[in-house]
């Protein structure tokens, strides 16, 4: 099969032009087929702020009720989505900005209300590989938002890690698919305040013994399951690490096993 790399870029390197700018390049460069999934929680947030909307987060989650989800949908389909577009197209890329909604590529339904109500949040439940595929094999690079879609008129806040894992999982079938996670760290840290403290490989028990040492912990608990689950599902290889080493293999790899 192909070979395909699918990114998922979120943290500040979304928000910094600079850093934006240098990671775009990087990513214009990688050979064969390629997808982008972004993030932007933290412009999302700016923006709310200014529009005196509170945002309310669980665990790192944003709750996200209808006015939310006004503002997350112009940040990251609107802002974000179509500025990276057009770097890209600058670039010599021909890329496309997406959400679920478009071509129905990603269906979810809203997250039912257990202990929690998130509102407007979505769990995904259907990704459209073919119609994916049909675009990456016609040299387009899709941009992926993190919206989704329940097929009953209503946009779901997605998360951007689960959106990248679940897009990797269905076009496995298809490519031979390699994951990157990128932001600003360098990779799963031992020590959040020591960049070289990088754990190079880490596998389901690895994980389960640093989460449960409170080394592995917040957002990076989500991330790193849903790595698993994509691995477990067929993709080849996941790797966690800074914007800048895209094209280098540094970083953090999640496996099955060793």
């Amino acid at each position: 099969m192909d070979n395909l790399t699918l990114i998922k870029v979120g943290g500040k390197i979304v928000e910094e032009e600079d850093d934006l700018n240098r990671f775009l390049a990087d990513f214009s460069q990688i050979e064969g087929y390629k997808l982008l999934v972004h993030g932007g929680g933290r412009l999302a947030t700016k923006v709310a702020k200014q529009l005196g909307i509170e945002s309310r987060m669980i665990d790192g989650r944003r709750i996200t009720d209808e006015e939310t989800l006004k503002v997350v949908t112009m940040v990251y389909a609107g802002w974000v989505n179509k500025m990276i577009v057009a770097h890209l197209q600058a670039l010599g890329i021909n890329a496309v900005g997406l959400t679920g909604a478009d071509m129905n590529v990603i269906r979810s339904v809203k997250r039912p209300v257990q202990t929690i109500d998130y509102g407007f949040v979505g769990d995904i439940e259907e990704v459209d590989a073919d119609r994916l595929a049909m675009l990456l094999r016609q040299d387009i690079v899709p941009v992926m938002s993190p919206l989704t879609h329940d097929r009953q008129g209503n946009l779901l806040n997605t998360n951007a890690d689960t959106i990248a894992a679940e897009v990797a999982k269905a076009l496995s079938k298809k490519f031979d698919v390699m994951l990157i996670y990128c932001f600003e760290k360098s990779g799963v840290l031992r020590d959040e305040e020591d960049e070289k403290s990088v754990i190079p490989l880490i596998d389901r028990d690895m994980f389960m013994q640093y989460r449960e040492q409170g080394v592995i912990q917040g957002g990076m608990i989500p991330k790193l399951e849903n790595a698993f689950r994509a691995i477990d599902a067929g993709v080849k290889k996941i790797i966690i690490t800074n914007s800048s080493d895209i094209q280098c293999n540094k970083g953090t790899v999640i496996q099955s096993c060793f």
